[in-house]
């Protein structure tokens, strides 16, 4: 029996109350707030209490749909300790996308914030979850906390978490502070302080649910994945330590939002496990200015930074110039996730990020894996890292490469579907409510092995990269290519390409690269097309080079960063009428563009 909240804070109280568990670093920029293991328990007990009041039982589920802050991980902590599941989704997700979670989630629930901030931004986070709600029959109440001093709708239904409004931490004693800092530097509060600070910790299972996350999946509904307590809680601590080289008093800042898996494994769970300080970045990597990473780094002395290759490479197009006005001697190690990294920007974050001393540990993992499972560390101190490449399996993963006829491929030097041969800790467990969906999706495919959707190439020494999703392989003409292996060599004027595969009469498939100019950069179509097919013919070879090139001033991504290239297929192949799932989309204007644009490339 165990509960996952006391070892991520009763733990940590008794060896060291004060040490600080939280930076808040907030969207205004030098406003960060810091919080103690001691007051981030006493947080966490008493909207565990106020969840136990309002009729929360052990083996319910909470939505949490929140920012990156204190209140969300309390939230987190405090289902976690109750026995209940949490169910975070991303506060900047739609209210239809918010439903059908709600919904599948059948929470009873909903905690938000009557506002968020983001990039000098306000969104309405209470205007969205009130319409969500409105078909979601299980919900009984809305916990509602204040970002902002704006005042928003209040029903029956709805329970504000604070009163006594905007009191300033800076003008009250450290007593009250400890007591009532709840939210922020500005807070208000209300039902909080009715609770006590002492929330009796359930007694779980090691298979008991955690939490559910939901991701999106190749048929459009989003699949909610079901990761446990014991198997969870380990891998997440040991791949925090251990990828990282975590140690005890470093500052860990990885800037990844809570409503994704990196942010549950690498904000929350995994670095108060192992009693870290862990930074939680409200902001975006350009606010105030494209230095706000670097200003943020030198401020608060992080010593591990871990943050996502779509970030770096917007950060590359402003030059050297942002990050070097910052002491960034702090930084030990330097992490990538969410994508595989291509070498220009491995190379800028080594080279200009990290002053050429600081590793970067170029991570693979995933929702269903709950923890890294492919990265350049844990290694001997003087073991090579290869620039773009995850290369080495974490304790106890042991990747196999899969041939279209479903054999082991033993030999290096290859390419191969990427499994997994035995059980890890951190896996998901199951699909919520659809289990039969999980084993087909995971298991049925390569039957004895975990199928995880990626293909991967082995070298010739042993190690791993990433070669994109499997149905982001093209064949043309015989001669299979991952798209992330033309999307790595670019030339001098592209600061961000996507690559798909489109139906050719010939060719079987050819190729059709999306591209994105570096600031400032000017160039004609012809030059750009000439420039870099010589360097991918160059680079890899001539059938690699691409049939159509489109130059666009953005890319279709998720809210995470990640290239939404399902839509680009469809783009290509004039299927507008299947678009699918867009919940997640960023900027609907992305795909307005490339649909015309794709239109005048046809007509030529």
């Amino acid at each position: 029996m165990l509960n996952v909240s006391v070892n991520c804070l009763d733990r940590q109280v008794h060896i060291c109350p004060e040490r600080v568990a939280l930076i808040w670093e907030r969207d205004e920029r030098g406003s960060e707030v810091r919080y103690t293991y001691r007051q981030l328990l006493e947080m966490t007990c008493r909207v565990g209490n106020l969840l136990k009041r309002h009729g929360v039982r052990k083996g319910d589920c909470v939505t949490i749909y929140m920012p990156t802050c204190p209140l969300a991980v309390a939230s987190m902590l405090a289902c976690a300790r109750i026995g209940a599941a949490h169910n975070v989704v991303f506060a900047g997700f739609s209210a239809d996308a918010l439903a059908e979670r709600i919904r599948d989630a059948q929470s009873s629930i909903v905690i938000t914030m009557n506002q968020g901030v983001r990039g000098g931004k306000v969104t309405e986070l209470k205007k969205t979850v009130d319409t969500a709600v409105q078909s979601c029959p299980t919900v009984r109440h809305v916990f509602v906390a204040m970002r902002t001093e704006t005042l928003v709708p209040m029903t029956d239904r709805d329970v504000l978490m604070d009163e006594v409004r905007r009191v300033s931490c800076s003008k009250i004693n450290k007593k009250i502070v400890d007591q009532i800092c709840v939210f922020g530097t500005d807070l208000t509060l209300q039902e909080m302080l009715k609770e006590d600070v002492v929330c009796e910790p359930a007694a779980m299972n090691s298979e008991d649910v955690l939490f559910l996350l939901y991701t999106s999946g190749s048929t459009g509904k989003p699949k909610g994945l079901v990761h446990t307590q014991a198997g969870y809680l380990l891998y997440a601590a040991l791949t925090q330590r251990y990828v990282f080289s975590y140690h005890d008093g470093d500052v860990f800042g990885c800037v990844a939002d809570i409503g994704w898996i990196t942010g549950h494994s690498y904000i929350v769970y995994g670095p108060l496990a192992n009693g870290a300080t862990t930074v939680l970045f409200e902001s975006t990597p350009v606010y105030p200015d494209p230095g706000r990473y670097w200003e943020t780094v030198e401020r608060l002395k992080i010593n591990q930074f871990y943050g996502a290759p779509t970030a770096i490479r917007l950060l590359l197009k402003y030059g050297d110039q942002w990050v070097n006005k910052y002491d960034r001697s702090s930084l030990k190690t330097l992490g990538s996730v969410g994508e595989p990294i291509n070498t220009e920007a491995w190379e800028w974050y080594h080279r200009v990020v990290g002053e050429g001393r600081c590793p970067v540990v170029d991570t693979w993992w995933q929702t269903e894996t709950g923890g890294i499972c492919i990265a350049p560390k844990p290694s001997e101190p003087d073991e090579e890292i290869v620039p773009g490449m995850a290369m080495r399996p974490f304790f106890g993963i042991k990747p196999v490469l899969m041939d279209t006829e479903g054999k082991v491929l033993t030999a290096n030097n290859t390419s191969g579907a990427l499994c997994i041969a035995q059980p890890w800790p951190g896996m998901a467990r199951t699909i919520h409510n659809n289990h039969e969906r999980f084993i087909e999706t995971y298991c049925q495919p390569y039957p004895g092995y975990f199928f995880t959707g990626d293909g991967a190439y082995r070298s010739p020494k042993g190690y791993y990269q990433i070669t994109g999703r499997l149905d982001d392989v093209i064949n043309v003409s015989g001669h299979r290519i991952g798209t992330a292996e033309i999307e790595d060599v670019v030339c001098p004027a592209v600061a961000e390409s996507a690559v798909i595969g489109y139906s050719h009469d010939i060719k079987g498939q050819g190729i059709y690269a999306f591209v994105v100019l570096k600031k400032n950069m000017k160039i004609k179509e012809e030059d750009l097309y000439k420039q870099l097919n010589s360097v991918v013919s160059e680079k890899i070879a001539k059938y690699a080079c691409p049939d159509f090139i489109l130059l666009v001033k953005r890319l279709p991504k998720t809210r995470s960063g990640k290239i939404m290239r399902r839509v680009l297929r469809k783009v290509v192949e004039s299927d507008l009428d299947s678009l699918g799932d867009l919940s997640t989309l960023d900027d609907p204007a992305a795909v307005q563009e490339i649909i015309e644009g794709h239109a005048k490339i046809s007509m030529k």
